[in-house]
């Protein structure tokens, strides 16, 4: 079991500490995300969902509007600010001013819309920078924590591009090792690292990057698992996204054993639970 490390973030002058591994639970205002009971269009819709999660016990509340998955029709950045306009307002009347939320989004005005006008927290981009190169300086300037995702190409492209010279976690860890030194020099002081499972990895490259989760503590900056009912799990098992809860569970509790500071998950009660497990064993 590795040692669990503290960090802490600067959520707008507020000190958040990161004492225990974090859930985010995740809100997609999309018509076409990937798990089918995770969308939520309308204001009431998505208030209530968010209100469950904090009931359940979430930390963060991670909401997308631009659909990643392969094959989804990429929404245009009006569309994207539109659908987060909704439900960002809707998510701080269920959750409050308190409740830190993060906006999942590779697009630079995007996330500076979010931030600037609708009050949000954190930035969260799958693409690490990749796909809009003013998303770092961006972050930079707005002072806020971001998440710097491993992805090749783009949603449509990335599971054509799953060679890697070596290693694919030592390929990856290089990559967000410059990333955050990057980031590091624009003055970007809280970065968090997402190895990206499902992103540009066949099956067993991410079961890979599982099995040595560990190296990623060395980029000494918090780390993010977020494999949500993923295909990861419905190859290995043969089921549904619907039916992949379990193996979420069970890979998230692996992943905590390992030292794993914010999970994203489709489920919160679940990966609370799990938590409450992996931290009442800790400490026996």
């Amino acid at each position: 079991m590795f040692e669990f490390k503290k960090y802490s973030l600067n959520i707008k002058g507020r000190l958040v500490e990161i004492d225990k591994p974090l859930v985010m639970g995740i809100v997609n205002a999309t018509p076409d995300s990937f798990y089918d009971r995770s969308r939520v269009l309308d204001f009431d819709a998505i208030e209530a969902r968010v209100r469950e999660m904090v009931e359940q016990g979430a930390d963060i509340i991670d909401i997308g509007a631009c659909s990643t998955r392969p094959g989804a029709v990429v929404a245009t950045a009006e569309q994207e600010m539109e659908r987060l306009n909704v439900a960002v307002a809707a998510a701080r009347k269920a959750a409050g001013d308190s409740m830190i939320i993060s906006i999942d989004t590779y697009r630079a005005d995007v996330a500076r819309h979010c931030v600037e006008q609708l009050g949000a927290d954190i930035i969260n981009d799958i693409s690490g920078g990749d796909l809009d190169t003013d998303m770092h300086a961006s972050v930079a300037q707005l002072q806020v924590p971001y998440i710097v995702m491993h992805m090749r190409g783009t949603p449509a492209t990335m599971q054509q591009l799953t060679d890697y010279d070596g290693d694919v976690a030592a390929v990856v860890l290089e990559d967000l090792a410059h990333k955050i030194d990057a980031l590091h020099q624009l003055g970007v002081n809280d970065v968090i690292s997402d190895p990206g499972f499902g992103f540009a990895k066949t099956v067993e490259q991410n079961y890979r990057l599982l099995s040595c989760l560990e190296v990623f503590h060395s980029l000494e900056v918090p780390l993010l698992v977020g494999v949500s009912r993923k295909s990861m799990i419905q190859k290995v098992l043969n089921c549904t996204a619907g039916e992949a809860l379990n193996g979420t569970t069970v890979i998230n509790t692996i992943a905590m054993m390992k030292g794993a500071h914010i999970l994203r998950v489709h489920d919160v009660k679940a990966a609370v639970e799990a938590r409450t497990l992996v931290s009442f064993t800790i400490n026996q």
